[in-house]
């Protein structure tokens, strides 16, 4: 594939020059200055100015040459001459006649009185990153993106908080067609993203609107305009803070020291494992590359325009043997038949092959006096019986051999849509379009058995005590279709100005999942190491009596209606209204969602006409219903049976099957009822923008599987509440014709609080996260450490704990009833993973044909529960370097314990745990250099930019981890598990066009 890209490269870099005359010329804005960008057309032929503004098109003297830019009011210049200077005047309102993508069709931003924010393709096109939301962590108000760093894998993405005890992510919606991540969507062939964040926005949506809505439109040609445009970068990928283990000296105190206050002798093998290894050193890649190849080809006609992408893409991981590979294409075609009939077909999709994926955990607890490879017995270690041998295994051997390819795994993404879309009677649009999203993940694994060298007994051994090779085989098919038929009325009455919409749409989704697994014989051949033996019929390695198979396959429809009006009057009255009606196969009952948002447009008052400091200023409010189309089950209404008490009838026994929970027919989806205020404003001839808004989303009936110990049922039952502040700005200014600059900033407010869950007291817990009325949801909950304590007269003098044996040096909990003792009780809330406040800010320079940007990204006011280096029961583990200032004798310490991992009693969560996930990440910066066209003309080319970015330079946080940066799921997020960081990547790359 890439010596195919690199030879088609090498043929359309040749150079193409076409004889006839060529007109020149320079676009200037009002005050003089150069514009970059703006569009010059002539026929067929089209062109774009450079960085200072200026233009050279083929074309003949008398032509009639058409000049646009967005932001700028548009010229035709009926008979061209060369040299020649056009002018062109700013366009009032330049942001708010921007046209934006909402659902079901498009509007100008000015008639909308929802929040949305547009971000183009162009700040996700250059980016070392294969998912295009993750390019935007820190750019939008209200957008919450955690990447977990392992390469192919979605990222957790939140708008406006987490909302739902099951479902936080986003509706994606890519060219009209509702889907569920935009993993297959290359960066590169994005025109732009709308991220939809309130009720006006999102209510058209109906059951699937409640978490916020993502659209994403593919790029289209232009009239007029036949381009062909390669892009390629290099980035090279390394670790970035991480955490600081003990090496192999420091390791030997801490444990002998904590054999002695076990009252056992020093560890006697030492002279056996006397390495210093760096276990995280030992797999990490230090070679990590991404590498993209994109080519695309547009041609623009009066009649039909035409789009086709394809892309590349390998990503290796930071750990050895971690590389995805992904292929795209995109195809839109639209062809005008008439000036009334027009008709399109969108294509797009991905074959990715995924990669065999670790973590850095075993890292972390892996003993660094043990050498991972024995080079004399030609065999890989085992770590000591005694400190995690059978636990932690040798991570090196888990890169390098067992999980070394042993696992064969693919996905393919097939989108596509075909629409009609007719006018008729003047006024009115009919629109008919059929969608399918079909994906397919085969995978095989195989599982090999090794043999490491046991230096305690100095013979080989059975690594992790597996003795049978395996094969595991899972086949996953999820298709989706999707039907919608709109009809569009649109109008002028004077100053009163229409846009109804009403519509039609039905989705269908099917789901099946086949899974099977074989070992081989007990005392035969081993299965192959050879993927032709991969499958659970391998012949004749396979054991029958071993093989397992499980199936899991359901469908589900949904049929909606709804309608939509957009109104104002005189452009100064704005009204918003929109309803829909979701009918679902999963559940027994319709339900209806609605919005309703108005704005005002203060500057069209007579009363701001002489006033210079606002170009425009709005306020808007909007309140309405939302849904939540998610449960932890399909089909909750109609129960599965399990397994119950058996019966006796005669002399045989029947097996019984009761419910696995008590049906409720009534169940209906989650609503959510949000409601804001906000105001827009641009000013000082549009360079300074603004917007502000105060908002409120509630969601009423969580679905709640209730648990009662002998009665399980689920029922709509909960509330919970999130509200906060978001503003954004923005100062674009040109100091010269050489120089101009913008810079930007966005901040959020984010209040979470759970209302209530069933029942008084009723509590879901989830590992060290709970979900309780009054606290914020996925709250950290465990004991208050108050110190430690420091003799036997300090554990005499405090509350007797319950939870088991303790003395001077361990952890001391606060008795938070005041009860007089340490009990479960005592337990508490004792972290928030939801940010207080959430922030980005960026800075753009220019000059001349230099470019500089600069983004940072963070957050403010949540914990992290550290969920590694707390020691372990189970086995022994390697230490964090904090624990080097334990406890050793009276005030010596009063927070780290005294080194004692083998007792639970510190392993209790607890404010022990809790860190500061506060945290400023330079998120990126990119410098770059765009070539005079005059250099590039003969070569046929259009536009040449060279650029170096680089991508996570540096975060400051306190976090002891890889990254403060974590998600997860609704209930159990921000629980730092040791396992990957996100990458510092710096690439090069470069953009050309013809």
């Amino acid at each position: 594939m890439r010596n195919f890209i690199f030879s088609f490269l090498a043929l359309i870099l040749l150079p193409a020059y076409m004889s006839g005359q060529v007109i020149t010329g320079k676009v200037l804005d009002q005050t003089g200055l150069g514009i970059p960008g703006a569009f010059i057309v002539s026929g067929n032929v089209s062109s774009e100015t450079d960085i200072d503004g200026n233009f050279n098109i083929k074309a003949k003297e008398g032509d009639i040459l058409k000049i646009s830019l967005i932001g700028f009011e548009g010229v035709s210049i009926p008979a061209a001459s060369t040299p020649m200077t056009v002018m062109l005047k700013e366009a009032k309102d330049t942001k708010l006649d921007e046209v934006v993508v909402i659902g079901y069709g498009t509007a100008k931003k000015k008639d909308l009185t929802g929040s949305s924010v547009k971000v183009t393709g162009k700040d996700v096109a250059d980016k070392p990153n294969t998912n295009p939301v993750s390019s935007i962590q820190g750019k939008v108000a209200g957008l919450s993106v955690v990447d977990t760093g392992k390469p192919g894998q979605p990222l957790d993405v939140r708008i406006r908080g987490t909302a739902s005890r099951y479902q936080t992510q986003p509706l994606y919606v890519v060219d009209g067609l509702w889907t569920d991540n935009i993993d297959f969507v290359n960066p590169n062939d994005i025109e732009s993203m709308e991220i939809l964040k309130d009720a006006s926005s999102l209510a058209i949506f109906g059951a699937r609107g409640a978490n916020g809505v993502i659209v994403v439109s593919t790029k289209r040609a232009k009239e007029g305009k036949t381009t062909i445009n390669y892009s390629t970068s290099l980035g090279m990928k390394d670790i970035t803070g991480e955490p600081s283990m003990t090496n192999a000296s420091q390791f030997k105190t801490l444990y002998d020291e904590q054999r002695a206050n076990q009252g056992l002798a020093p560890y006697s093998y030492y002279n056996l494992y006397n390495a210093d290894t760096d276990w995280l050193d030992a797999i990490k890649n230090k070679g990590a590359t991404i590498i993209t190849h994109n080519i695309s080809v547009t041609n623009g006609t009066e009649h039909n325009k035409l789009y086709v992408g394809a892309g590349y893409t390998e990503d290796e991981g930071l750990i050895k043997n971690e590389e995805y590979k992904r292929f795209t294409f995109n195809v839109n075609d639209e062809l005008n038949l008439s000036d009334a009939i027009k008709i399109g077909v969108n294509l797009g999709g991905s074959n990715s092959k995924l990669p065999q994926l670790h973590d850095f955990i075993r890292t972390l607890q892996a003993t660094p006096i043990v050498e991972p490879y024995n080079a004399e017995e030609g065999l890989y270690n085992q770590l000591p019986s005694e400190i995690g041998g059978a636990q932690v295994g040798n991570p090196l051997l888990d890169v390098d051999g067992v999980a070394n390819g042993t696992s064969l795994a693919s996905e393919f993404r097939f989108i596509g849509s075909v629409f009609a879309e007719i006018k008729f009677l003047k006024d009115f649009k009919f629109r008919a379009s059929f969608s399918a999203d079909l994906g397919n993940k085969d995978e095989r694994k195989y599982a090999p058995v090794y043999n490491v060298w046991d230096n305690e007994t100095s013979q080989p051994t059975l690594y992790r005590s597996l003795a049978l090779t395996q094969v595991d085989q899972l086949k996953t098919d999820d298709k989706k279709t999707q039907e919608d038929f709109l009809l569009t009325y649109t109008k002028a009455l004077g100053n009163h100005n229409f846009t109804l919409l009403g519509g039609y749409n039905r989705n269908y989704q099917y789901y099946s999942q086949l899974s099977g697994q074989v070992k081989q014989y007990p005392k035969g051949d081993p299965i192959p190491h050879d993927p032709r033996f991969w499958y659970v019929n391998t012949y004749p390695y396979g054991d029958p009596s071993t093989k397992f198979a499980y199936s899991d396959e359901w469908d589900r429809a949904s049929v909606s209606y709804f309608t939509r009006l957009l109104y104002n009057y005189d452009g100064r009255y704005i009204l918003n209204a929109s309803f829909r009606r979701d009918g679902s196969s999963e559940l027994r009952k319709w339900q209806n969602f609605w919005t309703v948002g108005a704005a005002w447009d203060i500057t069209k008052e007579k009363f701001m006409k002489d006033q210079k400091t606002f170009d425009n200023l709005k306020l808007k409010g909007s309140y309405g219903t939302l849904g939540n189309q998610y449960t932890a089950v399909h089909y909750p209404t109609y129960p599965n049976y399990k397994n119950g008490e058996s019966g006796v009838f005669g002399e045989s026994l029947v097996p019984a099957y009761t419910l696995a929970y008590i049906n409720n027919p009534d169940l209906q989806w989650e609503t959510v009822t949000s409601y804001e205020v906000g105001i827009e404003a641009t000013m000082l001839t549009n360079r300074l923008k603004l917007e502000a808004t105060v908002y409120n989303k509630t969601t009423d009936d969580l679905l709640t599987y209730v648990d009662l110990g002998s009665t399980q049922f689920y029922a709509n039952s909960g509330k919970i509440e999130n509200k906060g502040l978001e503003f954004s700005t923005s100062w674009n200014d040109k100091i010269n014709d050489n120089w101009n600059y913008s810079l930007s900033g966005n901040f959020s407010t984010i209040e979470n609080k759970v209302i209530s869950v069933y029942t008084d007291g009723f509590e879901v817990f989830d590992g060290p996260s709970i979900l309780t009325a009054g606290e914020p949801i996925g709250s950290f909950y465990g004991y208050t450490v108050e110190g430690l304590y420091q003799s036997y007269a300090d554990v005499l003098s405090s509350p007797p704990s319950t939870l088991g044996g303790y003395g001077p040096g361990d952890l001391k909990y606060k008795d938070i009833n005041g009860d007089g003792s340490i009990t479960p009780a005592d337990r508490s809330v004792i972290g928030n993973p939801t940010p207080d406040v959430s922030y980005g800010f960026s800075a753009g320079l220019n000059y001349k044909n230099f470019s500089f940007s600069i983004d940072f990204a963070g957050v403010y006011g949540n914990e992290i529960y550290r969920d590694w280096g707390n020691g372990s029961t189970f086995a022994q583990l390697n230490y964090r370097t904090d624990r080097l200032d334990r406890w050793t004798g009276a005030g010596t310490s009063n927070w780290e314990p005294r080194a004692n991992d083998g007792s639970s009693y510190n392993q209790l969560a607890s404010t022990y745990m809790i860190e500061d996930g506060s945290y400023l990440r330079l998120r990126n910066i990119q410098f770059g250099y765009t070539f005079n066209s005059e250099l590039l003309e003969k070569a046929s080319i259009q536009n040449l930019r060279l650029y170096l970015n680089a991508q996570n330079l540096y975060t400051w946080t306190k976090a002891s981890g890889f990254t403060p940066d974590i998600g997860g799921t609704p209930t159990k997020f921000g629980v730092d598990n040791g396992g990957y960081p996100v990458a510092r990547v710096i690439s090069i790359g470069l953009n050309v066009t013809f």
